[in-house]
């Protein structure tokens, strides 16, 4: 039986479980999936670009399990009422190809990539960092924030937005969260200066110089998360010369990531390598080391596995008929004679075979 989880769900998981907790298991889910790497079968995520925006497939599989995640990125959307961006997703089991759940994803990608975003800051910051400038404050800066404070020890957060009003918004949801700090800066310069971290969150598709070679000091480690298809950029090509670069998966970053703007040999390190050993990450205090996050479909895989596992202990979703229960399985047409034969009795409800639980 497949299972189904809504928002709904993964909302009451998150309010069960706390925020801080759901963030530092995702974090440890990504860490541990990274490190098995090479088990992966791998590919860059399928886009289909539009005027307004992008649709895209981001699958991946290992010897068990296959996940892919479905996912928009349309930066005029709030302006109708709907979320720049939106996402499900589907994790199925290898050896028969039952999807065994179906998740919205779009709290969930939130999370994932707060989570991400730590991940990488604790292998590339400054040990002791404890100032982060925030800048884009929409639907992800708050997790973005919140997994600095709570991951990594964050506690002075300098916030900007174009849009004042973001930032208010960002401001008002994290007044009462201990110990974590905020101001609000009218510039991206005023933000940046002096802080250990920078992270840029904004979404409008475009090549933007969200962040110049002015604004970056010694030892920051640079967190580009906007930054996620062709023709979008946050960070100015000077930036990049100055800082040492690290990426999920470098074939699908060089198509989308800020060094979209470099030539092809401008060099890169995959960041599982350095938490694998198998490569440096800083290496003083003084280099300035930069996260050019895409976001990448094994980081949903290991949010599928976690929520999959999440649901099954405590008792989350609904039982999903999406796959047909036949007495005869090369007998698909008999499940039209019977919806024949109730006819005018009402819908039936064609259930499907339990033969798969949700993955342990």
């Amino acid at each position: 039986m497949s299972t189904l989880l809504t928002t709904k769900d993964v909302a009451t998981l998150i309010a069960t479980r706390t925020l801080p907790r759901c963030l530092e298991d995702l974090a440890g889910r990504i860490r541990a999936d990274f490190l098995r790497w090479p088990e992966f079968d791998k590919s860059a995520r399928l886009a289909s670009h539009s005027r307004l925006g992008v649709i895209e497939l981001m699958p991946v599989a290992d010897a068990r399990y296959y996940s892919f995640k479905y996912v928009n990125g349309h930066p005029q959307n709030p302006h109708i009422g709907l979320p720049t961006v939106m996402a499900l997703g589907v994790l199925a089991d290898v050896a028969t190809g039952i999807p065994l759940l179906v998740s919205e994803l779009t709290l969930t990608t939130a999370l994932r990539t707060a989570a991400m975003s730590a991940v990488a800051a604790q292998a590339l910051a400054r040990p002791g960092a404890r100032s982060m400038a925030l800048i884009g404050n929409g639907a992800q800066s708050e997790f973005q924030a919140l997994a600095f404070h709570h991951l990594l020890g964050i506690n002075d957060i300098r916030a900007y937005d174009l849009d004042p009003a973001a930032t208010r918004k960002l401001a008002a949801n994290l007044a009462r969260v201990p110990g974590l700090r905020l101001r609000p800066c009218a510039s991206a310069a005023e933000a940046t200066r002096g802080a250990d971290i920078v992270t840029t969150v904004t979404a409008d598709k475009a090549y933007a110089t969200i962040l110049t070679a002015d604004m970056v000091e010694d030892g920051m480690h640079l967190n580009a998360v906007g930054g996620d298809c062709p023709g979008k950029t946050e960070l100015h090509r000077d930036v990049l010369l100055r800082a040492s670069t690290f990426v999920e998966y470098e074939p699908q970053t060089r198509i989308e990531g800020d060094i979209q703007q470099m030539p092809a040999d401008y060099p890169v390190t995959e960041l599982w390598r350095v938490l694998a050993g198998q490569a440096p990450g800083r290496r003083d205090a003084g280099e300035v080391t930069l996260f050019d996050s895409v976001g990448f479909a094994l980081e949903d895989y290991s949010a599928l596995r976690y929520l999959a596992d999440s649901a099954r202990e405590l008792g989350l979703g609904q039982p999903a008929g999406l796959i047909p229960d036949l007495a005869d399985p090369r007998d698909l047409y008999a499940l039209v004679e019977a919806s024949r034969t109730v006819g005018v009795q009402g819908e039936v409800a064609v259930s499907a075979r339990d033969s798969h639980a949700l993955c342990a």
